[in-house]
């Protein structure tokens, strides 16, 4: 395997400058860089796609008929009759547009042909909405300029998203961002039947992205079917760091159990999607189901933690809330940030890099509550009761957790959620160890994006960690939070903060 020391320059130049630096990755081979360095964009999720397909088209429906009730009639209510065409009009193009394949992505690529079925499609709508009318109203009364201004409207506005949406998905399929990104462990045969059965399927959207496996040459050849062997397991995890994957397909037989646990030890601190290629009944995994990907079976380890529509949720109630609570609190924080400059010499805020999702480097503002001499950066040293290096108004604005409230402008970056596991200093300790050396599985807590409030910070785990039960009472809420996560937990945690603030016994 090619060491640190050989990297071709070229490997590292690709990757963004944060993933440049060699010590942050001294296992990853070269090539194992250059893969990463092409998986540096999210994948889009199909199922979102789809959606705001379906919710653009329905949105279009509507809107295009009340433009035209407008325009026709001259008014801005609609009568009965209307309301009636605006709420069957949206499902019939839906159902239609779904029978003429108009939310395949295969589709959706092409142009003349995608606006042809939008077409056709639209106009079997208008029939069924002539054929509705006749049993409502006498043929003389049928609104034909109503109808025929929403035919026009509806008909540009959809053609108008059809060439919108080639032009995106094109873009994002020729950069493979509508696949299923899949890193194989374990290589030989089993991989290449694994291959094999996958390839064979003809709207299979996983792309293999490379193999990793422990076994030397030897046992497991450099390349399978044409993809590279890029490391060991271990390597495997400092590479998930660093290039967007979503799942994780295990290829190794199921009798070797106990070196399938050893590996789920290792792993299951990635935020990705495991599967196991067989069924395995003697394997005690939690929430354990079987699914299909292609045609192959396979029995899922462990799931993402919030894909899809719940992103999307997670991040609207995130700036959502945000906002309010910065109009909301702005008094507060203006009073805070003139006390500190007057209480002080020194910037008013302080910057810290700490660990966000997926072992990601972020920066976190907080209102400065130590004197500018003695801050300490990496939290080395943690904050304890009486602190000299704490200034008063420090003391006051740390117990409270004002100092906590310029991380709302991280919540609107995205580096941050509103709720979320607590982001933890690079060098934080507790009983003189690196959280990580505490508790086993410590980097869990990073698979979702941390946040300014959290389940454990409620539930009386907040302020310093002197000890390793603090901080093993801490990540094993953290990780409870994230099996269990939902948009009204989040509310109930929120709602909960100002009334956990309460409790200051271990906040210095």
């Amino acid at each position: 395997m090619t060491t640190h020391t050989d990297f071709p320059q070229s490997a590292r130049t690709l990757l963004p400058e944060e993933f440049r630096s060699l010590p942050q990755h001294p296992h990853l081979s070269a090539e194992a860089l250059e893969v990463a360095a092409s998986l540096q964009h999210d994948t889009i999720s199909r199922k979102v796609l789809d959606g705001s397909t379906r919710l653009y088209d329905a949105l279009v429906v509507v809107g295009s008929g009340f433009a035209a009730f407008v325009i026709s009639q001259g008014a801005l209510v609609p009568d009965t009759n209307t309301l009636f065409a605006l709420a069957a009009a949206p499902l019939m193009a839906l159902v239609l547009f779904q029978i003429a394949d108009l939310y395949q992505p295969t589709i959706m690529r092409r142009g003349l042909e995608q606006v042809m079925r939008a077409a056709v499609s639209w106009a079997l709508v208008f029939a069924g909405l002539f054929a509705l009318a006749l049993l409502v109203v006498p043929a003389d009364k049928i609104p034909v300029d109503l109808l025929s201004k929403w035919f026009v409207i509806g008909l540009a506005g959809l053609i108008a998203g059809r060439v919108v949406l080639r032009l995106l998905v094109g873009r994002w399929m020729r950069e493979g961002r509508l696949n299923r990104r899949a890193v194989l462990i374990g290589g030989g045969n089993a991989a290449a039947e694994l291959i094999a059965e996958l390839e064979r399927h003809a709207h299979n959207d996983i792309d293999i992205c490379g193999i990793f496996d422990d076994r030397n040459n030897d046992r497991s050849p450099p390349s399978v079917a044409g993809y590279p062997k890029l490391g060991t397991v271990s390597d495997l995890v400092e590479f998930a760091r660093i290039a967007h994957i979503d799942m994780l397909l295990v290829t190794i037989p199921m009798r070797a159990e106990q070196r399938i646990l050893e590996l789920m030890r290792k792993l299951w601190v990635l935020p990705v999607d495991i599967r196991l290629s067989a069924h395995a009944d003697k394997l005690q995994f939690r929430n354990r189901a079987s699914s299909f990907v292609g045609t192959v079976p396979f029995v899922d380890v462990a799931q993402k933690p919030i894909t899809d529509w719940d992103t999307i949720l997670k991040r609207i109630f995130d700036l959502t809330f945000a906002v309010i609570a910065l109009l909301c609190l702005s008094p507060i924080m203006i009073v805070t940030a003139i006390a500190i400059r007057l209480d002080s010499p020194g910037p008013i805020l302080f910057r810290q890099k700490r660990y966000g999702f997926n072992n990601e480097l972020i920066e976190v503002f907080k209102f400065r509550s130590m004197y500018t001499d003695q801050t300490d950066t990496n939290a080395s040293k943690l904050v304890t009761k009486n602190d000299s290096r704490v200034t008063k108004i420090g003391r006051f604005i740390r117990k409270t957790s004002i100092d906590e409230l310029p991380q709302l402008f991280n919540v609107l970056s995205g580096s941050l959620s509103l709720v979320g596991p607590r982001p933890h200093a690079l060098s934080a300790q507790a009983d003189n160890k690196l959280y990580e050396q505490v508790v086993d599985g410590y980097f869990a807590r990073h698979k979702v994006k941390p946040g300014v409030t959290g389940w454990a910070q409620i539930n009386g785990w907040r302020g310093e960690t002197d000890t390793a039960e603090k901080i093993q009472k801490r990540v094993e809420h953290d990780i409870y939070y994230i099996e269990n996560w939902s948009v009204l937990f989040d509310l109930y945690i929120l709602f909960r903060t100002p009334i956990s603030l309460l409790n200051t016994e271990n906040a210095y």
